[in-house]
This record gives structure tokens, sequence and C-alpha cells, in this order.
């Protein structure tokens, strides 16, 4: 038995991580909460040659996403929080996931509240939100979608898990695999 995939994307203090959590609480079945942060959070803190910065984040992403397909493949339930910012990024995990188990969910925020976030937590680059709003939901379709701005965490938690039930069929992810195929690596074909 495969395990399912909530596959949460959006911009950076979107809310995904806090909507993610909410749902461990609210889902009938267990889940694991899996953070991108995290996995950038494991890496040592020697300083990093800036010519070879984007060949380790691209690494530390792609290493992620097989995590990711390796804790659905062996049965478990997983809650991913996700910056789909680089289309290679959507690309690996369409090659990697079983699309009939992902559900696609965009979590949007307006950028002024996105930045005003960014602010308050002090953790993040300025203007990385920004950065990244026009390109994260460029691939434009999903199984569900939550505005941060106007709902809260839980809100969109319960809302997500009472659409688990009735999700459709085909998913985003087969659709987007249908039309990106070509694009897809050889390997995740």
């Amino acid at each position: 038995m495969h395990g399912r995939i909530i596959f949460l994307n959006g911009t950076s203090s979107s809310g995904k991580s806090s909507i993610a959590r909410e749902l461990l609480n609210v889902l009938d079945e267990p889940y694991f909460h899996m953070p991108v942060d995290s996995f950038h959070a494991m890496r040592s803190r020697r300083e990093i040659d800036p010519d070879r910065l984007p060949d380790v984040l691209r690494r530390t992403w792609m290493g992620f996403h097989r995590a990711v397909a390796g804790m659905a493949a062996a049965g478990n339930n997983v809650v991913v929080d996700h910056v789909l910012s680089e289309e290679w990024r959507l690309l690996d995990c369409l090659g990697l996931f079983d699309a009939r188990e992902v559900v696609l969910v965009g979590v949007r925020c307006s950028l002024e509240e996105a930045e005003r976030r960014e602010r308050a937590r002090g953790d993040r680059p300025a203007g990385l939100a920004a950065r990244q709003f026009e390109q994260v939901h460029a691939h434009g379709l999903y199984d569900i979608e939550c505005d941060t701005t106007t709902a809260g965490a839980a809100d969109c938690a319960r809302r997500i898990s009472a659409f688990l039930p009735r999700r459709p069929f085909p998913t985003a992810f087969e659709q987007l695999g249908r039309t990106l195929g070509p694009a897809l690596p050889a390997a995740g074909r």
C-alpha cells in the first residue's frame, strides 16, 4: 500500500508549516510532516562557496524529494511543505511520486501579508517571498487551494481534511504529469 502525500505548495511565509501542524491534529490516519526547511537545517553550518551553492541546494532538494517518495512508497502518509519556485522541482516530484496518491494544495497569501510575516519571523532573507511569488503557482493546477491571508491554519487544515474523501480523479498531479510528461526525465516516466 502506497502512502498519501498532501503536498502544500506556496511561497515562504505563506503558512504552509502552520497548516501542516494543524493537519497532524485533524487527520484520522497517522501522517508525517516533512518540511523542506528541516532538510536545509540538517546541512553543516560551514560556509559554502557562492559558486557551489546552487549545486548544493539542488542536491538538497533532490534528496528531499527522494526521502518523501521513500516514506510514501513504504506506506507512510506524508504532509510536505514545499516551494515550487523552480520548474525542475515540480518535474522531479512528478517523476518520483505516485500521482494518484498526491493531493496538491495551493497555499496562497497576499504578497503584502507574506512580506509582513517574513519581517516578523526574522529568519528569512528579506524579499524571499517576493522573489518566489510569481513562479511558485506558475503550473496553475491544484486539487484544492487555501488563502491564508483571510483564513487561519486550523480552518485550512479542516477544509483540506474534509476534502480528502471526495477528492476528484484524475488528480492535479496526474493531470500535470500528462501535460508536462515530455519534460520529465526519462527515469521518472
